[in-house]
């Protein structure tokens, strides 16, 4: 998968040190990945959310974090919408962010 782009989860992981390493494994995983559809995402992180208009929460550090992506699964694409913590992700509305 092609994800756009690596910069506010670099951003992110310079705030908050403890997400960088686990941040750092899901992009290297991702970018590997070859997903078609919401499935093939939940088969290989069994705790992701899939939460409709395309978008999956992804829980980083032990829940610690969330990251919320957009894929466009056609083009390969992953779009980052948000990484924040726990207390910033109830704030906001995953399925239009």
């Amino acid at each position: 998968m092609r994800i756009i782009t690596k910069a506010p989860l670099r951003d992110f992981w310079e705030r908050h040190p403890t997400a960088a390493l686990p941040l750092q494994v899901w992009y290297k995983d991702t970018a590997r990945a070859t997903w078609q559809n919401p499935n093939d995402v939940k088969a290989y992180y069994g705790n992701a959310s899939i939460v409709g208009n395309n978008r999956i929460v992804f829980n980083i550090k032990g829940n610690d974090f969330r990251l919320v992506v957009a894929i466009n699964y056609a083009a390969g694409i992953v779009f980052i919408r948000f990484i924040g913590t726990h207390t910033e992700y109830d704030k906001i509305d995953v399925t239009t962010i």
